[in-house]
């Protein structure tokens, strides 16, 4: 070979390293670029202790995917939650009920995301004996009419009634369906559905109502007119006491909320987490129902 090959040849080689080296510097830099753009931010989520176990276990495993996104989902009601979300003061604001249906709140400043159905069932202490009720009955019961559990077939004790606050949805929810615009004895009030969950377990004759996600052995979900709370009975509207779990955000939501939202509606979530944990899929109703309570075949 003579010494202009050899030159050549050599030519030949430092190029294709050179070529070499730019392939994994641009794949290094690539692979530093998609680091650099990892999703980060902060996403606060206040209001219904009705969604908060849901929001709580989504928002848990969607930190653990996206470790610079700092996730925080906290109770309070979803009067607060709609309240703190149109004054800007969080990301999301969680509501069993339509921000329509909110006194003081401006429905067209919001935008709606539902991510979930939650069934709600009166509760009764279960040494009550009572395990149905007309609907009737039960609008007695809340209303001061029936005052004792032997008047609807059960032991003879004294009904004490547990209520929601002012402002939680889970009551506004029962009480659409229930009450049909009657009054409410004055009665104890409680701020969330774990307290609830423990006093009525606890409290002879004690009765209140409760979402399926809080339901537990210690005490008894009550049937209207023989119809039993489940979540085939709710996706067909034969159960009555049911309602969206929304995600309020104002106007259009930022990057991170958007992308926590979208995971809300994902299969990891509908298909497996809001079922596991005593919610329905939103895309498991063949009803829709809107603000006013009109119900309609999907």
């Amino acid at each position: 070979m003579n010494k202009g090959s050899k030159l050549a040849m050599g030519i030949a080689t430092i190029s294709l390293l050179l070529v070499g080296c730019g392939k994994a510097t641009s794949s290094t830099s690539s692979k530093s670029s998609s680091s650099s753009e990892a999703l980060s931010g902060k996403v606060t989520a206040v209001g219904s202790t009705a969604l908060q176990p849901l929001a709580a276990k989504a928002g848990a495993n969607f930190q653990s995917k996206n470790s610079k996104v700092n996730l925080t989902v906290q109770g309070g009601g979803s009067g607060t939650g709609l309240s703190q979300v149109q004054a800007g003061a969080v990301s999301i604001g969680n509501s069993d009920i339509f921000a329509e249906e909110k006194d003081g709140i401006k429905a067209d400043k919001l935008t709606d995301h539902k991510v979930a159905v939650v069934g709600m069932a009166p509760v009764v202490n279960k040494d009550t004996g009572v395990k149905n009720l007309k609907m009737a009955q039960l609008k007695q019961i809340f209303t001061g009419k029936i005052t004792n559990w032997k008047e609807v077939g059960g032991k003879d004790q004294k009904i004490v009634i547990v209520n929601r606050a002012q402002g939680s949805g889970t009551r506004a929810t029962f009480e659409n369906a229930v009450l049909k615009g009657a009054t409410a004895i004055k009665s104890q009030e409680q701020d969330s559905n774990g307290a609830v969950q423990k006093i009525v377990s606890s409290t002879p004759g004690a009765v209140s109502y409760l979402a399926f996600s809080y339901f537990t052995n210690k005490l008894q979900a009550v049937s209207i007119d023989n119809v039993t709370p489940t979540d085939n009975n709710v996706e067909n509207n034969k159960w009555k006491i049911w309602s969206y779990e929304h995600m309020y955000t104002k106007g259009t939501p930022d990057k991170v909320t958007a992308a926590f939202l979208k995971y809300m509606d994902s299969k990891t979530v509908q298909d497996s987490l809001v079922k596991d944990m005593g919610y329905i899929s939103i895309h498991d109703m063949k009803v829709t129902k809107d603000a006013k309570g009109t119900v309609t075949q999907s």
